[in-house]
């Protein structure tokens, strides 16, 4: 008889820490695991979107950052803990699906796989803009469909080749922040040779340190939390680690503090050494550069964007074929996208989660400079919903682990109270994002889609849960005439 659709509480909170999911490989390393958490999050965001958060609130979008960074922090502690647990491909949506039910489940999963083909699209059109802008030979749309390619064939190697690449390409891009603090940490201590020292007087002037006040420190922290969008490739990718509960403990702790340095670092020399009301914020780490005397800073920077875009668009897409990979696993999306190759990879799924990507090169082409700006508004705060479910998945299946003693191979200190606070945090930059007019505006959108998406989920379980019935039905039927007979 046909298996019924059941509710997540039947199920163990915690399965025991196993192998990968079914038909994927397990070739991951450690190292991979972590740079990739790594490479995920330092992306333009930071290279070049983190001067939009200094414009709007000065000095003091430390303080967005700091609180937008606790979040990141709690919210990785809470996958973690989850993903050494229960590795799996669906990471936070299976965690969902397991805590809340399967609408919940699926809801998040297909929400954030189409804000990863979103941004996918998005990464390829931005880096392809940028490399356009310092060599203006190849048009935009032809740039695209060739990052699109490579990086397609890229995903279609086997998961030990992607791990490696991904490790190499997020290493260029930490490489480019660690010369960065030593270059602006040279510029303040006055070691730079006809660069005079900016002191820390732009801390205070032009306004104060919060000039702002505290709407520019909250319009700046639902600007920012966006900044930190990415980490949670991590519980997805740990299934495919050899040791997931080690592997997924050593990624989270070293992911965490060396974000927080490399952003809060980052930020702080910014506003340190540009007065918040520059032009130079435009592209802040040229502008740092320049006020040091180094002419090359513009074309450097921006050759490091296009890195950090792709390296960001490898592991997005990495993670997208994963996320409906799962999905079709548990019989939420067409059992076709778990179809995998002899290296292991779910080709299918790949194929799928870029298709968008290639659809966005002809739109570009037809219109082009408009697609970007559309793209990277329709994915508004997806990520925030995704964040908030995670640290209520942990919330719920945490208590259930302890009430029925499961033995978890990694814990999150400080629970439940941590928890509570990233949900605190979290309302408190969904409460911000309500204030501004276009943040309400991608707000009302996103949960306009969670509904849409929930509705469907919704109708498609009852219809297959009705099948099944109607076959168990079936089944009990012709063993009874058989009797008979």
């Amino acid at each position: 008889m046909p298996a019924l659709p059941t509710s997540a509480s039947k199920h163990p909170p915690f399965p025991a820490a196993g192998g990968p999911a079914s038909g994927l490989g397990h070739s991951l390393k450690t190292r991979q695991l972590t740079m990739m958490g790594l490479g995920s999050a330092i992306g333009a965001g930071l290279f070049l979107g983190s001067g939009q958060g200094i414009a709007a609130a000065g000095p003091a979008v430390l303080i967005s950052y700091l609180v937008a960074g606790t979040l990141v922090i709690l919210v990785m502690w809470a996958l973690g803990e989850m993903a050494a647990a229960n590795p799996n491909s669906g990471a936070f949506s299976v965690y969902a699906q397991k805590a809340m039910g399967p609408t919940a489940g699926a809801t998040v999963g297909w929400l954030w796989w189409l804000q990863m083909i979103v941004v996918i699209a998005a990464e390829a059109l931005g880096a392809a803009g940028l490399l356009f802008s310092i060599w203006p030979v190849v048009p935009v749309w032809v740039l695209t469909l060739v990052f699109m390619s490579v990086f397609t064939a890229i995903n279609l190697a086997s998961v030990k080749n992607y791990g490696e690449f991904e490790f190499w390409f997020a290493i260029l891009k930490v490489g480019a922040i660690v010369l960065f603090l030593a270059f602006g940490a040279a510029l303040l201590l006055g070691w730079i040779p006809g660069a005079a020292s900016p002191g820390l007087g732009n801390l205070v002037d032009h306004g104060g340190f919060a000039p702002n006040g505290l709407t520019g420190i909250a319009t700046a922290l639902f600007v920012v939390a966006f900044a930190f969008g990415g980490t949670e490739i991590v519980s997805i990718a740990a299934a495919e680690t050899a040791d997931p509960a080690r592997s997924v403990a050593v990624a989270i702790r070293t992911v965490v503090w060396r974000i927080l340095v490399f952003y809060i670092g980052s930020i702080f020399i910014i506003a340190t050494v540009l007065p918040w009301t520059s032009d130079a914020l435009a592209s802040p780490f040229a502008g740092v550069l320049n006020a040091a005397g180094i002419e090359w800073a513009g074309t450097a920077i921006t050759l490091v964007a296009v890195a950090a875009l792709l390296s960001a668009l490898n592991a997005n897409l990495y993670g997208a074929s994963r996320m409906i990979y799962s999905l079709g696993e548990r019989g939420e999306a067409p059992a076709v996208v778990t179809k995998v190759n002899a290296r292991h990879v779910p080709v299918v799924a790949v194929a799928v989660s870029v298709a968008f990507g290639f659809a966005a090169v002809v739109l570009e082409l037809f219109f082009p400079e408009k697609v970007l700006p559309a793209l990277l508004n329709l994915v508004g705060s997806t990520c925030l919903v995704v964040w908030g479910m995670a640290l209520l998945s942990q919330l719920i299946l945490r208590r259930r682990a302890d009430a029925e003693g499961t033995v978890l191979p990694l814990r999150m200190k400080g629970f439940p109270a941590l928890t509570i606070l990233g949900l605190v945090l979290l309302g408190m930059v969904f409460v911000v994002g309500f204030i501004g007019e276009d943040s309400r505006v991608q707000l009302y959108g996103t949960f306009a889609l969670i509904a849409g998406i929930a509705i469907a989920t919704n109708v498609g379980l009852r219809i297959r849960t009705a099948r099944a019935l109607a076959a168990a039905s079936g089944d009990d039927g012709d063993s009874g005439a058989s009797d008979r007979r």
